[in-house]
């Protein structure tokens, strides 16, 4: 069975970058839209019989990037492929689990049920903000991590403690304490809106000690400003640190994290990268976990130590 890698127009660089390490040139997918907005989408070349593999990040433009993946996967399979997996190193409408007004789309259901009626047969994905989504998939769901690739670019930034900026992390920040040998410290918050929120509390002693700050993704940097304010008063040292899978960085992120003292920003290029402006952001590359993901896959063989553990 051949190996073939598609990519669509989320991040091409990173799917470029995943094909060469799998000593492959890039499948000829074809992506346009027509005059009144829908997608033509066209696989160029045979996939008869073959494992495909769509690398495509549902980041923003949110909905345009999920619907480019259904349909070449849905174009893949009706061309006769043997097995569709869409690897999606964000994976978004993650944060939209449940119902909180109660009248509500539960979105992430819905999304994953979409994967499974394009005929996608595996989806291959990073740091789920929850990861307990991973029961709404009718299809297989890889979760993979790149915590340790990033606790490892992060190690010579000498902090001396990991911070969780909100609860729900702590699991996360205690995976890269693990890692690092570091403590961990905990900041309490509440979300006012979906860029605002207020520190209400920090759980651990940061008086002195320099941070590295951890969560699944930036967005708006609303959470990591107020998180790294609250951390200032404490008496923290003001040379901060921040690490993240996702580097979505919409909105006025990078105003935000440009006001704050930051040494170094840690991201993957899971997303194709926005303008950072003057912010000190390192970029750790993920083609190579994909890769071995893919390779391990394609060679029915266990993926082990490459999956999420928290």
């Amino acid at each position: 069975m051949e190996l073939t890698v598609f990519t669509g127009r989320a991040n091409p660089d990173l799917a470029n970058l995943v094909a060469q390490r799998l000593g492959k040139d890039l499948g000829k997918l074809m992506i346009e839209p027509f005059p009144d907005g829908e997608l033509h989408i066209d696989v160029q070349e045979s996939v008869r019989s073959h494992d495909v593999y769509i690398v495509q990040p549902t980041s923003p433009p949110t909905a345009e990037n999920l619907l480019e993946i259904l349909l070449a996967a849905d174009a893949c399979h009706r061309a006769g492929a043997s097995r569709v997996t869409a690897v999606t190193p964000y994976f978004g409408y993650a944060r939209q689990d449940r119902r909180v007004t109660g009248r509500e789309p539960v979105s992430a259901r819905l999304i994953a049920d979409l994967f499974y009626a394009s005929h996608v047969d595996r989806v291959v994905t990073l740091d789920l903000h929850n990861p307990t989504i991973e029961g709404f998939f009718s299809t297989a769901l890889e979760h993979l991590s790149a915590i340790p690739i990033l606790a490892s670019a992060a190690r010579n930034c000498n902090a001396s403690i990991i911070v969780s900026p909100d609860l729900g992390g702590a699991k996360l920040a205690e995976r890269y304490g693990t890692l690092l040998g570091l403590p961990v410290a905990i900041v309490h918050k509440a979300r006012l809106s979906g860029e605002e929120v207020s520190v209400q509390a920090i759980v651990g002693d940061v008086r002195g000690r320099r941070l590295l700050i951890v969560d699944d993704m930036i967005s708006t940097g609303g959470t990591m400003e107020a998180a790294v304010r609250a951390l200032l008063t404490a008496g923290c040292d003001p040379a901060i640190n921040l690490a993240a899978t996702h580097g979505l960085l919409v909105g006025s992120a990078v105003k935000r994290l440009e006001r704050l003292p930051l040494q170094r920003i840690y991201l993957t290029n899971s997303v194709a990268r926005p303008s950072h402006g003057s912010l000190p952001v390192q970029e750790v590359d993920l083609s190579s976990l994909l890769a071995e993901a893919i390779r391990r896959l394609y060679e029915g063989k266990s993926l082990g130590e490459l999956l999420m553990r928290v």
